[in-house]
Parts: structure tokens; sequence; C-alpha cells
């Protein structure tokens, strides 16, 4: 069995991204991504599919805090303003969770805390045990 920190290792995507998770907590977590050129879009501001992936990757390491398989079923994202600065912060909190459905509210952050986008999630908790004791 793995820690939270150490499964997402093997996501090749959010490494590839450069996502560091920074906290994990039961129904909780922040993660965070350095904005690099590789990252932005043809107006210079980080791409709306990179910002995604940030708060995918916070709703994914909050959803499996539990200990317990779970994948998303459901996610939707509004982009409130452009992303730009040195980093992006993504908060995830749980608003709801019973034995099969959980439910996440994802907040994008500039380096500045100034939101960028808010997200919600909601994910299918498979009986399968991931995370260790």
């Amino acid at each position: 069995m793995l820690s939270v920190k150490e499964y997402f290792k093997q996501d090749n995507f959010a490494e590839y991204c450069g996502i560091e998770i920074i906290e994990v907590k039961n129904g909780y977590s922040k993660v965070k991504m350095n904005i690099r050129d590789e990252l932005l879009n043809g107006m210079n501001i980080v791409h709306g599919g990179a910002i995604f992936t940030l708060a995918d990757m916070a709703f994914a390491a909050a959803a499996n805090s539990h200990k317990k398989l779970s994948v998303s079923i459901n996610s939707n994202i509004s982009f409130v303003t452009p992303a730009t600065g040195e980093y992006l912060i993504a908060v995830a909190k749980e608003t709801s969770i019973n034995y099969k459905i959980s439910t996440y509210s994802i907040t994008v952050y500039k380096d500045k805390d100034e939101v960028v986008a808010l997200c919600e999630g909601m994910a299918y908790i498979k009986k399968e045990k991931i995370i260790e004791d």
C-alpha cells in the first residue's frame, strides 16, 4: 500500500506538467504547478488544459485521501481570470461523501492568491484500498 503522495508519483502526466502535491489530508489537498513556457497558450497565458490538469490533480488527491481508490465520474471548470505569474495553486475541499460517491470544490489561485478558476468534481469510490493505514 502507498501514501497518496507516493501513489500519485506514478502519474506521468502530472510529473510532465510539473505538478507537486503540497498537502493531503482527509477530503483535502493542495497542489502546485510552476508556470513554464510550455504551459502557455498563444495569448501568453496558461493554457486552460494545464489549469484543468492542475485542478484535476487536486481533486484526485483529495478524493483518494480516504484510502480507497476513487475515480472521477464528472468534473467541470469555470475560468474567471487569466493565469499569469510564477505558479498556480489548486486547493480541493470535500463537500459531500457517502459509501459510493464524493464531491469536491476545487479553486485554482495565482501566486498572489487571486482566483483563476473554480471547479467541481464528483468521484466514484471503489472497494479497492490504495492508501496505507
